[in-house]
Order: structure tokens, then C-alpha cells, then sequence
């Protein structure tokens, strides 16, 4: 059992907070999975990052870039300002957030807003920058059975 303090600034130790989740336990809301992606990035789990995103989006992730980010920078503190849970079937979620790193160029701080969405009896990250290739009438890539227009398109 590991000693360290998880880096989603939770003040638990990792094994007890986003660990869990990135040894396969459902993280159980949008906050608990964001906080469990930062980790990832802290730790350089690429794998959980790319199990996390939509499944439908998971293609079109450049994992290098994804690792290179993640091992060249020095993770210095996650805030999260706000969760936002909209409900409705499935249910969709804003957590809005700011990550702080170092890397070769200084100092960093990155606001976001980031979608998620529950499908299957888990949460996913809808990735801003990968298209999902669906028309508004077609299905819904989450997999809800709703039309796309009716479920995550709102959210691109």
C-alpha cells in the first residue's frame, strides 16, 4: 500500500482516493473522475486517460502527445471550482476546474469547463478536441439510444 498523498489535492492517500479508480473501480460522479484524469496525468497513466474519454472518441487521441505532456511536466495543483450535474437520461455533467504545471517553458494554469457523460454504469470525458462523427439525426455515440441531437451534441 502506497504512502503518497493523492495529487487531486484531496488530502487522502492515493490508494484510497483516485487510485481506485485507476485500478478499475467506476469512479462514482463527473468531480471523482476528473480528479482521478489529473491524477492520471500526475502519475503518467495514459492507458486510464484513454479508457476514461468516450469510447467513441478514443481513435482520435494522440497518445504520444498525451504522454509527452504527461511525463515532461511537473504537476503543481488541481482547483476545482464548480461540479454541475444537469441529470436526464444519461446523465451529463460540467466540472469546471484548474490545472497548474511546470515544463520547459515555465510556469502554467489552464481553466476548463469539461463535459462528461454516464454510460453503461460509468462516467466518460467528452473530449473537446476529437470530433465525434455523428449527424444530429444519427444515434447518439455514447450509446444512450437517443438521437445525437438530443444527447451530447449540446456539449461540443
Amino acid at each position: 500500500m502506497s504512502t503518497a498523498i493523492c495529487p487531486c489535492g484531496s488530502g487522502n492517500l492515493l490508494d484510497e482516493c483516485c487510485g481506485r479508480y485507476h485500478n478499475g473501480q467506476a469512479a462514482p460522479c463527473a468531480e471523482a473522475l476528473m480528479r482521478s484524469r489529473y491524477s492520471a496525468y500526475v502519475v503518467g497513466l495514459v492507458d486510464y486517460l484513454v479508457d476514461t474519454t468516450l469510447p467513441a472518441q478514443r481513435e482520435g487521441l494522440n497518445l504520444e502527445a498525451i504522454r509527452a505532456w504527461s511525463l515532461s511536466s511537473t504537476w503543481l495543483g488541481l482547483e476545482v471550482e464548480s461540479c454541475d450535474v444537469l441529470g436526464g437520461q444519461p446523465e451529463h455533467a460540467f466540472v469546471t476546474f484548474t490545472a497548474r504545471w511546470h515544463d520547459k517553458d515555465g510556469e502554467h494554469s489552464h481553466r476548463e469547463k469539461s463535459a462528461f457523460v454516464q454510460a453503461d454504469g460509468r462516467w466518460y470525458f467528452l473530449d473537446p478536441t476529437v470530433p465525434l462523427r455523428a449527424g444530429r439525426n444519427d444515434p447518439c455515440p455514447c450509446g444512450s439510444g437517443l438521437k445525437f441531437k438530443k444527447c451530447c451534441a449540446g456539449f461540443f
